[in-house]
């Protein structure tokens, strides 16, 4: 039996707040987007809600986002099978970080995207209007007292630390994605070249080779995380993501996701939308 741990003690202990929300936007039929947050530990998995909070003292959490590229309903499938893929797997990724397998989460994490593109490829070879089906996917791993990230594609994960500017954690698997990561053109240039949305990496599609960015980021007491979908993107400059997000307030941060969507969809909305915020804080201040 374990021990319970001291009142005191649990006190100190951060907290994970979330909220997510995706729209079809005005002017798609369908939503190709799908997102994700899922908590757990060596035993077992659970889906969550689309806002809550819970303890980080025992269970690990993976929050997701996914866009869908595909003819007919060939989009919204390939990104529904990455979450629900997401949800099978995970459990074998929570077992072995449970077993001390901390060096080794950016393997996981990569064994983990590269399982999920055999299966949308092997779903599209079998079905022909599946064909050329593919997803982005951006992930993050949530674990005391850091994140894991891998990420495909032009969806995208920030980083808004407590104290700091807002950071693109992530690379969109362009080559505007990767001029802009170079510095060699600004946000502004960027979202107006007409090659932006040329994906040079996906999960299934085109992709022969596949190339999953991943790494990791400390973090601390009041930082947020926000993973999203090129139409947040398409709606919202950094700088509009940074203002929302840092205007709500801890207690109402349930109510973040559906400020920072229906603000992008209200802006563009030519393309479906999908936000998912997640913040560490202190016990006191989550509820």
């Amino acid at each position: 039996m374990t021990e319970a741990k001291p009142q005191s003690e649990q006190a100190v202990l951060p907290v994970i707040t979330w909220s997510g929300l995706t729209d079809v936007g005005r002017y798609r039929k369908n939503n190709e987007d799908a997102f994700l947050a899922l908590t757990g530990d060596g035993e077992e998995v659970r889906r969550l809600g689309k806002y809550g909070e819970a303890g980080l003292a025992s269970h690990d959490f993976i929050f997701a986002v996914s866009d869908g590229m595909g003819g007919a309903n060939a989009g919204e499938f390939a990104s529904s099978i990455a979450v629900e893929k997401i949800t099978q797997m995970i459990p074998e990724c929570f077992r072995n970080a449970a077993g001390g397998m901390e060096i080794g989460a950016s393997d996981i994490l990569t064994e983990l995207f590269e399982r999920i593109h055999t299966a949308i490829l092997e779903m599209g070879e079998s079905y022909e209007e599946l064909s050329g089906m593919g997803a982005t996917l951006s992930l993050c791993w949530v674990r005391p007292g850091v994140l894991y990230f891998c990420h495909i594609g032009d969806s995208r994960i920030y980083h808004l630390p407590a104290a700091g500017e807002i950071r693109q954690l992530t690379q969109d698997h362009t080559h505007v994605g990767w001029m802009q990561f170079k510095g060699e053109i600004n946000e502004r240039e960027a979202r107006g070249h007409p090659g932006r949305n040329a994906l040079q990496q996906a999960l299934g599609g085109a992709t022969q080779m596949l190339h999953p960015s991943v790494g990791s980021v400390r973090y601390e007491t009041g930082d947020r995380f926000l993973l999203c979908t090129d139409g947040l993107v398409e709606g919202l400059w950094d700088s509009g993501m940074n203002r929302i997000i840092r205007d709500v307030r801890t207690n109402e941060s349930d109510a973040l996701a559906e400020r920072l969507v229906s603000e992008a969809v209200a802006t563009d909305g030519r393309d479906n939308t999908t936000a998912l915020v997640f913040e560490i804080c202190p016990p006191e201040a989550a509820s």
